[in-house]
C-alpha cells in the first residue's frame, strides 16, 4: 500500500527534520527523544508534585516494572520497554479517549514512528508478539501506580481501568524514587542514562 504523499515536517532541535508521515530512522536521534518526552507531561498534566509526571520517567518506570516482572530479559527486551512511548517526543501523549475518538490513522503514523526508532537503533522494526504483551502489561502495571499516587484515582476506580497489579509496590525496589516526580533535566538525563547502559549490552 502506497504511503501518503503530503509531506508533515517536524524539525528537532538537533537539526533533523523528521517527516512525522513517512518517517526515516536516519532522521531520528536520541537527543531530540530524550528532550521532548522529558517535556511530554504524562495525565495531561493533572498530576500531584512540583513537577509534571514526564513520557520520559513513565518510560523508565515501565522499563523497570518490565524487568522485575521478567527478570530473565534481555537488554534490547529493555529497550523495547523504554521506548515504548517514543513516538510521543513528536505526537505528545493523548489520553486513550481521545485516542479511540482520533481512529486508526493516529494509530498507524504512531507504529510506523515507533519502527523507525526502533530501526534507528539497532532493533527489529516490530519486536515479537509476546514482547509487546509483556511490555504493555508492564504499561498497564505503571498507569495503574501513577493513577494512584499521582492523578488522584481512589484504587478501585484504577483497578477496573487498569487491572490489578501483580506487582506490589512495597516489593518493587526504588519505587518512592521512581513515582516521585522529576524535574525535566532528571527525566532527562535518567532517560539516557537507561539508554545509553542498555545499548553498551545489547
Amino acid at each position: 500500500m502506497a504511503r501518503a504523499t503530503n509531506r508533515a515536517w517536524q524539525r528537532m532541535l538537533s537539526g533533523r527534520r523528521l517527516d512525522i508521515l513517512d518517517p526515516s530512522p536516519l532522521d531520528v536521534e536520541l537527543s531530540d527523544i530524550a528532550h521532548g518526552l522529558a517535556r511530554v507531561a504524562r495525565w495531561n498534566g493533572q498530576t500531584k508534585g512540583d513537577y509534571p509526571f514526564s513520557v520520559a520517567q513513565h518510560s523508565v518506570l515501565v522499563m523497570e516494572i518490565h524487568r522485575a516482572l521478567n527478570p530473565d530479559c534481555s537488554p534490547a527486551a529493555s529497550l523495547y520497554a523504554l521506548l515504548h512511548d517514543a513516538p510521543e517526543y513528536v505526537m505528545g501523549d493523548l489520553i486513550s479517549p481521545f485516542k479511540a475518538a482520533i481512529g486508526g490513522n493516529y494509530k498507524d503514523i504512531e507504529n510506523r514512528l515507533l519502527g523507525a526508532v526502533h530501526v534507528r537503533f539497532s532493533l527489529p522494526a516490530h519486536p515479537p508478539a509476546a514482547l509487546v504483551k509483556q511490555i504493555k502489561a508492564a504499561d498497564r502495571e505503571a498507569a495503574f501506580f501513577e493513577a494512584v499516587n499521582l492523578a488522584g484515582f481512589d484504587r478501585d476506580e484504577a483497578r477496573r481501568l487498569f487491572g490489578e497489579p501483580t506487582l506490589p509496590a512495597f516489593d518493587f525496589d526504588q519505587f518512592e524514587r521512581l513515582i516521585r516526580p522529576w524535574p525535566t533535566r532528571e527525566a532527562h538525563d535518567r532517560f539516557v542514562s537507561a539508554f545509553e547502559t542498555l545499548s553498551a549490552n545489547q
